[in-house]
């Protein structure tokens, strides 16, 4: 996964892209271009080109990528000043590494035309949204042979909880909006509120590769949010733990329930006996699935159909283009950009002369500014022969040898 190399990283890479005159490479209209540092890196980069690169103009946004030691990095810069022999460009803000793929972005070739359509059911609901998508599927649960009951899913859950927690309670906040503290950071942040015990602190970290639980950090982001300054945020952490403890709570575990990028409400359990042990993650694990169990059955049972949408195509402002993917943006205010989440899938239609690609995009990171939202996608089980014409229209050559990780789907 690319990662923004740090500052002293990005100021080694300029210094070897100088002393070693690395080749970075741009391409514009099929056109492969190599450029090499004239002079070390201060305010702006100095770039010589192999050769003169019609079309190009200042206060526009060039993507230029080298190669270090076998490690592909990538950046954006803003173009000050062209000639026929140099390209004047500010210094990057940010240099990105650990790509996984080793194609360089381009601008979008102008004789294609990208379409975008939801990839299954998508909702648009009166309930509280956060930036991820959770899918449910069938394929998702395990030892629940009826969805659609859930009068026997909530006994399910009574006689699961039995065996290590003192009380439960299943809160919809299509009935319910969200109004304690607890609920307020759940329904916010989509994360599980979990303290094994009252006496001590928040988790300090999350274990799970998906972050899934409130850290001690996104408690603090969450008050800062709500107004507490920044002095008082250990102290009110404290406080929040030591009220748990007075009120009788020894172990205590908010989990959300998730339907695509919704949170439909939450299973509360908690501990209040003395000498009992405390929750642990199996305990977690255990009620993050019978979390997804419920909004499955919930689907299944038609909650969620008044707010089903029609998919129907949709145009992006797509920004560049690789072998591998693509960055869209749609303006602010538009309906559908709110819909587009980190995670979900988009059927991504690529009209170009001669062929269309049809082609699954997981949407891998989502950013905004002023101006719009950006969408980052990775298109996925691309055939072999889409993705050989795809990778020959954009970059004006033939595939090779040193191109089979793209052929293998590894990029």
């Amino acid at each position: 996964m690319a990662v923004p190399a740090g500052r002293i990283e990005s100021e080694f890479y300029f210094k070897v892209l100088f002393d070693e005159k690395l080749a970075l490479k741009f391409i514009k209209d099929r056109v492969e271009y190599h450029l090499t540092l004239d002079q070390p890196v201060l305010e702006e980069m100095v770039l010589r080109t192999d050769r003169p690169i019609p079309g190009l103009k200042p206060r526009t946004k060039i993507a230029l990528l080298f190669n270090h030691r076998g490690q592909s990095v990538d950046f954006s810069t803003e173009i000050i000043k062209v000639s026929e022999e140099f390209v004047i460009c500010k210094t990057p803000e940010k240099l990105h590494k650990n790509l996984d793929r080793n194609y360089l972005r381009i601008d979008t070739p102008s004789d294609i035309k990208v379409l975008f359509t939801f990839r299954g059911d998508r909702y648009n609901l009166s309930l509280p949204k956060v930036s991820e998508y959770e899918s449910v599927t069938a394929n998702d649960l395990f030892g629940s042979d009826n969805t659609r009951n859930l009068s026997d899913l909530i006994k399910q859950l009574t006689g699961l909880v039995k065996n290590f927690a003192d009380g439960y309670k299943i809160v919809n906040f299509k009935d319910k909006k969200p109004e304690t503290m607890e609920e307020k950071i759940v329904s916010v942040t989509g994360k599980a509120l979990y303290l094994p015990s009252t006496v001590g602190r928040l988790p300090a970290t999350d274990p799970y590769p998906k972050k899934r639980i409130v850290t001690e950090e996104i408690f603090k982001r969450y008050l800062e949010s709500t107004g507490v300054g920044e002095a008082y945020l250990g102290e009110t952490c404290t406080r929040f733990m030591k009220n748990k403890f007075n009120d009788g709570i020894y172990s205590d575990a908010w989990v959300p329930i998730l339907f695509h990028e919704y949170v439909v409400g939450y299973i509360h359990i908690w501990i209040n006996k003395e000498g009992r042990p405390s929750f642990d993650y199996t305990m977690l694990d255990n009620l993050f699935q019978f979390s997804k169990v419920l909004a499955f059955s919930l689907k299944e049972n038609g909650y969620f159909e008044n707010g089903k949408i029609q998919n129907e195509p949709f145009e992006g402002r797509v920004l560049d283009i690789s072998a591998s993917g693509l960055l869209f943006a749609c303006p602010h205010g538009f309906s559908i950009a709110s819909l587009l989440v980190v995670d979900s899938d988009l059927t991504v239609t690529i009209e170009a002369p001669n062929r269309t690609i049809n082609v699954v995009a997981k949407i891998v990171r989502r950013y905004k500014d002023k101006n719009a939202v950006y969408f980052g996608c990775r298109f996925m089980g691309m055939v072999p022969e889409d993705m050989r014409f795809l990778f020959e229209y954009l970059y004006g050559r033939q595939i090779d040898d040193s191109d089979s990780a793209f052929l293998s789907g590894q990029v």
